[in-house]
């Protein structure tokens, strides 16, 4: 403790303090140090010990009434905490400095040092250094019960898509792990056609709501159930189901647009091929090579199918291809990929080569296809579709076959391929077989369109080294080591699993 007073004049005198008698200079309180500290202690009414709370789950600190806050040891963050808990009994004095000091990470303590200013007898002012311990008492936080209990849950987001396939399900799990959305959610729980949501909080459904409306066409249903009323309080207790029905329509399918919907993308033939989905389904014309982008409400008010499902997909050979240079569109005529190019071809099924029956048709794979090459497609010569939009055209402007993409060695694939994919952690129910199939297909999609990898992470995989060779060569696409991000572990921190970290 000590006085503060302004300067003295050089010619000022020594007093005598009024209680001991010692000389002093000259001061309002006519009082040494010694003698006010014994009648004066400005630090009263401050606690000298005060308890904070502590989540170790999410390793949040407890800032009243309810808000959780992410601080680190001795951050400012923190010192504006604890602060705050003194600052009712600080009313009447004037903080100068705080400052944490050293303590044991383990300790559950926290040690803070105050500098304060308080006026005292006769206009006197004090200054005194004292230090106030906070408690660490561990309190689990609301977000992290609801988790502990697992089924407590204000809202569930049901994602649901009528398809066979699930690239679609794929393409959207890697968004959310970028977004990193899954990580308010208390349960993910997979489930045949479809994947659910379980979440604390009403905001917190809705902003994933928002996200897929967003990022994939769709349409969405919500409703609520009263769980409990306080007729006093007059408080209402729900729990809110969001309901998201994607477009069933997937990478790869065939459609058959309705005939105004075609004339409205710019005449285009209504037997297109899906080669994209993101937030539009992005369709192109096999006979012209349109192209043309359906959003979801267009889709809904004009509602189409797909006419043919993967595993009907039929294996071809090339027999003969002839590049179409010059296509004339028609008047009104939409826009024309640049990434594709036009071609007439004579393939043969592979499961037929005993016999001389070949098939003619347009593709726009001509950039890709050469005589020999083994490419996907569906046989509509010899298929019974049944489609409202297909069984009212022209059967003459029907193609006999729809090529889909060329076909490489999928083993040779996966025995090159060097990176990987992250999961979200999920509850399964129902896994059909079919699963790692439709996987490797969504992993070779993203192999071949750039576009569609713009958006999803990809980690290089350190534990599988590729093997080079020139007969592996197929001419198959791969990913750049560009395009991958090296995957993070605690093992690169810490120098070993569950070794400590070394520090200078």
């Amino acid at each position: 403790m000590e006085y503060m007073q302004a300067p003295a004049a050089s010619s000022q005198g020594n007093i005598l303090c009024c209680t001991c008698g010692v000389p002093i200079p000259p001061n309002p309180a006519n009082m040494c140090v010694a003698c006010l500290r014994t009648q004066v202690d400005i630090s009263e009414g401050i606690p000298k010990q005060v308890t904070v709370h502590f989540c170790k789950q999410c390793e949040r600190y407890l800032q009243p009434p309810a808000t959780w806050v992410q601080c680190a040891l001795e951050s400012r963050e923190l010192l504006a905490l604890c602060l705050k808990k003194l600052k009712s009994s600080m009313t009447k004095v004037r903080l100068i400095d705080a400052g944490f000091l050293w303590t044991e990470p383990h300790s559950k303590r926290i040690k803070m040092k105050l500098t304060i200013q308080k006026e005292v007898m006769n206009g006197a002012i004090l200054q005194q250094v004292f230090v106030v311990e906070f408690v660490v008492q561990y309190q689990m936080c609301d977000d992290c019960h609801r988790v502990e209990a697992k089924d407590f849950w204000k809202a569930v987001v049901q994602v649901r898509q009528k398809t066979v396939h699930k690239k679609t399900f794929y393409y959207l799990e890697q968004l959310i792990l970028k977004h990193k959305l899954h990580q308010n959610a208390l349960n993910i729980k997979e489930i045949h056609e479809g994947i659910d949501f379980y979440y604390g909080s009403k905001q917190h459904a809705q902003k994933m709501v928002d996200f897929l409306q967003c990022t994939v066409p769709c349409r969405s249903k919500t409703s609520q159930r009263l769980i409990s009323h306080d007729i006093h309080s007059n408080t209402y207790n729900y729990k809110s189901t969001f309901s998201i029905e994607i477009v069933p329509v997937c990478k790869d399918n065939v459609v058959c647009l309705p005939p105004r919907l075609a004339q409205s993308l710019g005449n285009m033939g209504q037997i297109c091929v899906c080669i994209r989905v993101t937030s539009t389904i992005h369709l192109i014309d096999p006979r012209t090579l349109q192209i043309a982008e359906v959003d979801g409400n267009t889709y809904w008010r004009n509602p189409f199918n797909s006419l043919c499902s993967p595993r009907q997909l039929e294996e071809f050979i090339v027999m003969d291809v002839d590049v179409i240079r010059d296509q004339k569109l028609g008047a009104g005529a939409g826009m024309r990929s640049n990434k594709h190019t036009l071609a007439e071809v004579w393939v043969q099924k592979t499961s037929e080569m005993d016999s001389s029956q070949q098939y003619h048709c347009r593709t726009f794979l001509g950039h890709l296809l050469n005589i020999g090459d083994l490419v996907m497609g569906y046989d509509f010569a010899n298929s019974n579709i049944n489609d409202e939009y297909l069984n009212k055209m022209n059967p003459h402007h029907l193609p006999d076959v729809v090529l889909i993409k060329k076909s490489y060695d999928r083993s040779r694939r996966v025995k090159r391929r060097n990176w990987k994919l992250q999961e979200m952690a999920r509850d399964r129910e129902g896994m059909d077989t079919d699963d790692e199939r439709q996987y490797q297909d969504f992993l070779e999609d993203l192999e071949e369109d750039e576009a569609l990898r713009k958006n999803v992470n990809i980690y290089r995989d350190a534990s599988k080294i590729p093997v080079e060779s020139d007969t592996d060569d197929d001419g198959a696409p791969r990913i750049s080591l560009m395009e991958m991000m090296e995957e993070l572990s605690l093992t690169d921190a810490t120098g070993g699993e569950g070794a400590d970290m070394m520090t200078d």
